[in-house]
């Protein structure tokens, strides 16, 4: 989504990459195990036999099915995880009663709704602001493109080495200082191929303006949005055919119900078609709900979303969150259109002040100083704002504003940026993602049990 609405792809080339590196993750790196009781939200122990399990993953498949597909066709992104998390606890509800469920792991969950967005939501915003101080706020942004892109490039690696080891590589396990280590080594060639491909002496053009640093990040926004699906499909797959795993589990052993369940290599096959199939059928609306109507993204934007949807996904897994990648990468998109918000907001104000203060000031010498603030360092530009806020506080100390005066002139100033009915319309899709998906399990297993009685 932030890929295309970043323009840095087009439409079908994102959907073509997506679908191969989501089924090249299923395939390769798909969980060999899954736990057929997601998260230890059920109880194996307290379901009546095997039959009844049977039933219930059969409930849970159905409605996590039924309602992705509700929510997916309206345009809203929910969360895989959290649907068969839901629909699991809904099912085993109505199977074994409240008896069956572990509660705890459901504050973890309603936890992950606050936690994973809003962090990632932050996190883009961090990283964005750290590359605009770094580059774009300069005078000599060709400059500064070509000594900190390698530095940002081999982040990127290391980021994204620790990320698929961590998260997506599950034929391989390995613990976190082992990750660490390998993604430091492979960010250490990185930045030594990307310093020599940005060299001075190499005489590569980059156009000294934000857009031609900008092209910069295409390359590297392709490959983590195809190291993102990789890593996608090799975790949501499995979630997604968990419950049909179960199933065939259970009934080839019949014995017992087993805590966790081989996946065979046709199921992965099978999830992998579906989610490419999916791709093709919801893919584009989402694509552009995500990546162009939240709020307006360039490859910059776009590569901080990106980057802090892995980070997100790394420490959240060693807290033992249960998130979603989907959450995360959308409050990243949200982080970013908010700080361009709070920016422009204070970018407004900041020439209204120079306005009101200095209202013999013509219209050249306004667009000169413009110009000249653009184009000073970050420290200078401090220097102005900070000038400039001495001189309307002396203002107020000689003419007093009261709160609803402030307010009213924030209210001036604010410029919207985020598209507000889509934050309402994602935020109660997240919020009614489990207990819907449950409610539907639920029904479901008490109509499966009573035609299959």
């Amino acid at each position: 989504g932030p890929a295309v609405g970043a323009k840095a792809l087009p439409l079908w080339m994102a959907l073509l990459i997506a679908a191969v590196c989501e089924v090249a993750g299923a395939l390769i790196a798909g969980s060999e195990v899954v736990g057929t009781i997601r998260g230890g939200i059920i109880d194996p122990k307290k379901i009546a036999d095997a039959q009844t399990f049977v039933w219930l993953m059969l409930a849970a498949l159905f409605a996590a099915a039924l309602w992705l597909n509700i929510a997916t066709s309206g345009g809203a992104p929910v969360s895989t995880t959290h649907s068969i998390v839901g629909a699991v606890l809904g099912a085993g509800l109505a199977a074994a009663g409240v008896k069956a469920v572990h509660w705890e792991m459901l504050g973890n969950i309603v936890l992950s709704w606050v936690v994973s967005p809003v962090m990632g939501g932050i996190i883009a915003a961090g990283f964005l602001y750290l590359l605009k101080h770094l580059i774009t706020y300069r005078q000599d942004k060709a400059g500064a493109a070509r000594r900190f892109i390698p530095w940002i490039v081999a982040t990127m690696s290391f980021v994204f080495t620790t990320y698929l080891l961590l998260k997506g590589l599950n034929i391989y396990k390995t613990g976190l200082p082992t990750a660490l280590g390998v993604g430091a080594g492979v960010a250490a060639l990185v930045f030594v191929l990307t310093r020599f491909r940005y060299h001075p002496d190499r005489n590569l053009a980059i156009e000294n303006s934000r857009h031609g640093v900008n092209r910069l990040f295409t390359v590297p926004l392709i490959f983590a949005a195809g190291l993102l699906s990789f890593a996608h499909g090799s975790n949501d797959v499995a979630n997604a055919v968990g419950p049909l795993a179960a199933i065939i589990d259970t009934v080839h052993q019949t014995t017992e119900i087993a805590k966790s369940a081989n996946v065979p290599l046709w199921v992965l096959v099978m999830g992998g078609i579906g989610i490419a199939f999916g791709l093709a059928l919801f893919g584009p609306r989402l694509i552009r709900t995500v990546g162009t109507e939240i709020t307006e993204l360039d490859p910059m934007r776009a590569f901080a979303v990106a980057m802090a949807a892995a980070i997100t996904v790394i420490i959240a897994s060693q807290l033992g969150l249960p998130v979603s990648s989907t959450h995360i990468a959308v409050g990243g998109v949200f982080g970013v259109g908010f700080l361009r918000e709070y920016l422009k907001t204070n970018y407004a104000r900041m020439l209204e002040e120079i306005c009101r203060q200095y209202p013999e000031t013509t219209r050249a010498e306004l667009d000169a100083f413009v110009d000249r603030f653009e184009n000073a360092t970050f420290k200078e530009r401090g220097e102005i704002l900070r000038e400039l806020k001495l001189r309307q506080k002396k203002e107020e100390e000689s003419v007093p504003l009261t709160k609803v005066d402030r307010k009213t002139l924030k209210s001036v100033y604010k410029t919207e940026l985020v598209k507000r009915s889509l934050v309402i319309r994602i935020a109660a899709a997240w919020v009614i993602t489990v207990p819907a998906s449950a409610i539907l399990a639920a029904m479901l297993f008490y109509m499966l049990r009573g035609m299959l009685l």
